[in-house]
């Protein structure tokens, strides 16, 4: 990964996951600048990662070529319009940064507008598995951003995971009910299991311990079977007749298939109205 100096601005969970895994991988701490209201977030990445940190985004910003754009939607305008404003009295131009944002529901339009200009920015979307090094993010870029900066992007979010980039800006929506939004689909899934364990007699440790085994164990056969389906992988612990036959014939009749899409296309509705909020 080519090093150039990257600002964060915000110090929340993902920013301190990308952080470390760039800083594991030997990215150079002091290329990475991180700027935040909260003394304790910037000192706490400080000694962890020995990286810069200041509490003035301007400061932040002008010493990078990379500004990561890591605070809530809801707080971007705000602290976009605040940082312009004092870029263009110190006559700082910001227009030839590259701007990375990790924020949920904020096109590149709307990015564009709170920056006051055309500028060159590739949008994100992790999730939080990331915060474990086991991400899986969706990237977009549109066509002002050259293949050099789409690459350091790449290498940035692989840092705290896999990537994959999606051709048009509202296939980030998609990213969002496929990747973004599906882990919570899985916990769910989970605590089903977990509670009807319960119901059967497990005790409450025995019943998680159970449940996080079988999740464990079931995405590491995914994972190390790679050219294997995932239906042929249920149809081998599925004998013909069987208790899971019976099991799997159940979720089937119950339109397993059909709540999965379903929800899956409410979360790309919920984010495309999401866009207009901000």
């Amino acid at each position: 990964m080519s090093s150039r100096t990257i600002a964060f601005i915000g110090a929340g969970n993902m920013t301190k996951s990308i952080i470390g895994g760039l800083v594991k991988q030997g990215y150079p701490s002091d290329d990475i600048i991180a700027a935040n209201p909260s003394p304790e977030k910037l000192t706490a990445l400080s000694t962890q990662h020995h990286i810069l940190t200041t509490q003035n985004n301007l400061h932040a910003a002008k010493q990078a070529s990379v500004i990561v754009l890591a605070v809530k939607p809801q707080l971007m305008a705000n602290m976009l319009s605040e940082l312009t404003q004092a870029a263009k009295a110190e006559n700082i131009d910001l227009s030839q940064k590259l701007f990375i944002s990790i924020a949920a529901g904020l096109p590149i339009a709307r990015l564009n507008d709170m920056l006051g200009g055309e500028h060159k920015i590739i949008r994100t979307m992790p999730n939080t598995p990331s915060l474990l090094g086991l991400g899986m993010t969706g990237l977009y870029a549109p066509d002002n951003i050259n293949e050099l900066d789409q690459e350091f992007a790449d290498d940035l979010m692989s840092a705290v995971g896999k990537t994959a980039w999606v051709e048009e800006e509202n296939g980030i929506d998609k990213i969002i009910a496929v990747a973004g939004s599906a882990p919570a689909y899985f916990f769910l899934f989970m605590e089903c299991i977990e509670q009807e364990a319960i119901n059967l007699g497990f005790s409450q440790q025995d019943a998680r311990v159970i449940v996080e085994q079988v999740a464990l164990g079931s995405a590491k056969m995914v994972c190390h079977n790679e050219t294997t389906s995932l239906s042929s992988l249920r149809a081998q612990v599925t004998s013909k007749g069987g208790t899971t036959a019976e099991a799997i014939k159940t979720f089937e009749d119950k339109g397993l298939r059909s709540i999965t899409a379903d929800a899956m296309q409410a979360a790309i509705k919920r984010a495309e109205e999401m866009a207009k909020l901000f």
